[in-house]
């Protein structure tokens, strides 16, 4: 039994940054916990939730005994369907009331992200604080959204509940916040189920590598400031020491793993640790969760049972060369959270600067590090982000030197009130969105974006603007562009979503690239990152893993994909301009 499941409380949080293995982590803890006789309700808080994938189940947005394990139920929190309800909530009692383009006007106002995630909240804290719920489960486990969004969700209830104590202020945020004065108490009750230690633990999960080492230690910090303070570390998929012994790529890697494990910040040293080792096979199904908590990872295969295929796929600098051509645009690279958005988006970024042409690099993901992956400058290229406090600051200011100038004392104290709406950073980070949409006009920009759920959110934000400016103009003989319009031209903006070669990371790429569509945005290209197989490695259990790919690369080549790349596992770490150059230009190792 790993120590982070010893006496666990009621509530037990699983976070971190992307891709690191919460929802598999989450996923085997509910069902180790069923096994042993506890009820356990299983609840997903991530807009992209693929528990029902693990289990091979249709979840959804419904409390779903699971047949295969006794005690053990799940429950996907739709943040689209929470919204609808509550729209429905809201709008229900006026229709047919009040005149139609009332009624239309105020569905408009509820169809940005904001409403979404007050939505999803609205659920969240009806879960901590449902006395039927804790009644019936020993254990209710959260698989949270990634780091920079759980901090937000965790953040809000206290958020709220100051906005409520000074007023709802007009109308930007009236709408959304309607239903809000009268869920006081919940959010109050919520606030101090997660500040209990006798109730909640969370699980901070990480990799043996530096980035997500320091994101857990931001994350520990942030949720200890307010009130979470029973928390414990799992550094998870460690590849075993046994494997280095006859293959250079394995040796690097567990090099690598055990300097990111010896320079661990000292924030994280004090926690309960575990080590999960990296298994051979992929982790869906009932049989792959009740094993990942095993403490040996031997495969029992042996390597003249594993012959790898010959492997030939395109290569990054071949996608480039493609998108070189326009010599301007938008190149947004999108996906699960953990698949190497981030460092594509540097790799791509760097290899167009280094051919001349000018590039602005930026990231709407909260939780993302461009500069520690660059990790110096470049001719040609420039890098920021989209950072939500400052571009809400910005936005606050602008207003208030707008239209709060033209105010008395009373109407700017109004204003300001309105601006402290939690809506407002909605509104500042979708115009921060537009600017950099704007520049790819006349160079590249090449965006790095925020895990699957929160960039629909965002394009939600991007639609809704969409829909109301033609509303505005539909009489009219007014020219217009807006965002999603650009989005939608793909001599405009390329879309490549990355993916490992892994079973659920494949299936969400598909799920986003369907959902892109329905938008009418059409995705140019996918790429599959850190690929074993085009690595050609000699270890065991790297080869299992390699073999377990196979299906995968086929499904992006013949099924899903119009044009693809393969970029390999590389040795090092890709940190750094010469790293991230040979992302492009792998050299596949003889064997």
């Amino acid at each position: 039994m790993p120590r982070f499941l010893e006496q666990p409380p009621i509530f037990l949080f699983f976070t971190g940054k992307g891709g690191v293995g919460k929802t598999s982590l989450a996923c085997a803890s509910a069902v180790s916990l069923a096994d042993a006789g506890q009820r356990v309700l299983l609840v997903s808080t991530d807009p992209a939730s693929n528990v029902g994938q693990v289990f091979g189940l249709d979840i959804g947005n419904r409390i779903t005994a699971m047949p295969a394990v006794p005690r053990l139920a799940a429950l996907e929190i739709d943040p689209q369907a929470a919204a609808q309800a509550y729209r429905d909530r809201i709008v229900g009692p006026v229709r047919g009331l009040l005149p139609d383009d009332v009624v239309r006007g105020i569905e408009e106002q509820l169809s940005g992200a904001c409403t979404t995630e007050i939505a999803a909240f609205d659920e969240f804290t009806a879960l901590l604080t449902s006395d039927t719920l804790t009644a019936d489960y020993d254990h209710i486990i959260f698989d949270t959204a990634p780091t920079g969004h759980t901090i937000r969700l965790l953040q809000l209830p206290g958020a709220w509940s100051g906005f409520l104590e000074t007023g709802k202020g007009d109308a930007s945020c009236l709408g959304p916040l309607a239903g809000l004065d009268k869920q006081r108490a919940q959010y109050q009750a919520a606030v101090a189920a997660l500040a209990d230690p006798a109730r909640t633990r969370l699980v901070l999960v990480a990799r043996a590598q530096g980035a997500t080492l320091r994101e857990a230690a931001r994350t520990h910090e942030e949720l200890a400031a307010i009130g979470l303070t029973r928390q414990c570390l799992v550094i998870n998929g460690v590849l075993p020491a046994d494997e280095a012994r006859v293959d250079p790529l394995a040796a690097a890697i567990c090099a690598r793993e055990e300097a990111a494990l010896q320079a661990m910040p000292d924030a994280l040293r004090a926690l309960p640790r575990d080590l999960i080792a990296l298994k051979a096979f992929n982790l869906v199904g009932l049989d792959a969760l009740r094993h990942l908590l095993d403490a040996a990872a031997a495969p029992a295969a042996t390597i003249g049972d594993l012959a790898l295929p010959d492997f030939d796929a395109p290569v990054l600098s071949q996608l480039v060369d493609d998108l070189a051509r326009a010599g301007h645009g938008l190149i947004m690279l999108m996906g699960k959270g953990g698949v190497g958005k981030t460092t594509l988006a540097a790799a791509v970024a760097v290899e167009l600067a280094t051919r001349g042409h000018e590039v602005h690099l930026t990231t709407s993901d909260p939780a993302a590090h461009l500069a520690e992956t660059l990790n110096g400058a470049l001719p040609h290229l420039t890098v920021d982000r989209i950072d939500p406090h400052a571009e809400t600051a910005r936005y606050r200011q602008h207003v208030l030197d707008t239209k709060g100038a033209k105010l008395d004392a009373p109407g700017r104290a109004m204003l300001e009130e309105d601006l402290r709406s939690p809506c407002t950073e909605e509104i500042a980070v979708f115009q921060a969105f537009s600017r950099v949409i704007r520049e790819a006009a006349h160079k590249f920009v090449v965006m790095d974006t925020a895990p699957t759920g929160h960039t629909l959110l965002l394009l939600d934000a991007t639609g809704a603007y969409h829909r109301e400016i033609a509303r505005q103009l539909a009489t009219s003989e007014v020219h217009f562009t807006t965002p999603m319009m650009q989005l939608q031209d793909p001599a405009r903006t390329k879309v490549l979503l990355v993916t490992l070669a892994e079973t659920t990371p494949v299936l969400e790429a598909a799920n986003l690239q369907a959902d892109l569509r329905r938008a009418g945005i059409e995705p140019w290209a996918w790429i599959i990152n850190n690929c074993v197989a085009a690595s050609r490695p000699v270890s065991t259990l790297l080869r299992q893993r390699a073999l377990n790919e196979a299906r995968e690369i086929d499904a992006v080549a013949h099924r899903h994909a119009q044009r693809y790349a393969v970029v390999p596992l590389l040795a090092t770490e890709p940190v750094g301009v010469t790293r991230l150059l040979a992302l492009s230009h792998p050299v596949t190792p003889a064997r």
